[in-house]
C-alpha cells in the first residue's frame, strides 16, 4: 500500500497527524481562539429563526467534517474492493481516539463524537465510491471499445 501509492500515504499520513493533533490536543476546545466562532453563535442565538444553530451542533458537524477526507483517503489506499476495510479503519481510529481522551485532563470523549467521526468516514468512503466509479466506468467503456476492434489479419483484408 505504501509502495504503491507513496504520495498518498504521505498525504495521508499528514492529515491523521493533523487530526491527531485536534483531536489530542491537551488545549480545551473553548479557547479564545474561538472568540469569531461564539461571537457567530451569539449572533444566531439572538435569531428566532437561527436559535437552532448551536456549538455542539457546529462540533458536530464540524467532527463529520474532519473524518470526510479520512474515508476518502482510505479507500484510495485500501482500493475500491476494499470498501468495508476502510470504513472499519476509520471507527477503529474515532475509537482510539475517544479512548485516549479518557487520559487527557482537558478532554472529555463523548459517543457523539463517535457517532459524528463514524458518519463522516462512511461519507467519505461513500464519495470517494462514487467518484472512482467513473473512472472505472470509462476504463471499461475503452476496453470494450479497443476488444471491439480487432487486428487486421495478415493478408490485409478485413474478414467477412
Amino acid at each position: 500500500m505504501l509502495h504503491r501509492h507513496p504520495i498518498l500515504s504521505v498525504v495521508t499520513l499528514v492529515y491523521l497527524a493533523f487530526v491527531g493533533w485536534v483531536t489530542l490536543n491537551p488545549q480545551p476546545s473553548q479557547t479564545s481562539s474561538n472568540g469569531w466562532l461564539l461571537r457567530a453563535l451569539g449572533f444566531f442565538a439572538r435569531h428566532d429563526s437561527t436559535d437552532w444553530i448551536t456549538y455542539s451542533l457546529v462540533e458536530f458537524i464540524a467532527n463529520i467534517a474532519m473524518f470526510i477526507p479520512i474515508g476518502v483517503f482510505f479507500l484510495l489506499l485500501f482500493g475500491r474492493r476494499k470498501w468495508w476495510l476502510a470504513i472499519f479503519v476509520g471507527v477503529v481510529l474515532t475509537c482510539f481516539i475517544e479512548f485516549v481522551q479518557l487520559f487527557l485532563p482537558a478532554r472529555y470523549p463523548d459517543v457523539s463524537d463517535l457517532v459524528a467521526n463514524s458518519t463522516g468516514t462512511v461519507i467519505g468512503v461513500s464519495l470517494a465510491l462514487v467518484l472512482t466509479s467513473f473512472t472505472i466506468a470509462r476504463r471499461t467503456s475503452r476496453r470494450r471499445d479497443s476488444s471491439d476492434r480487432a487486428p487486421m489479419p495478415r493478408g490485409g483484408t478485413a474478414p467477412e
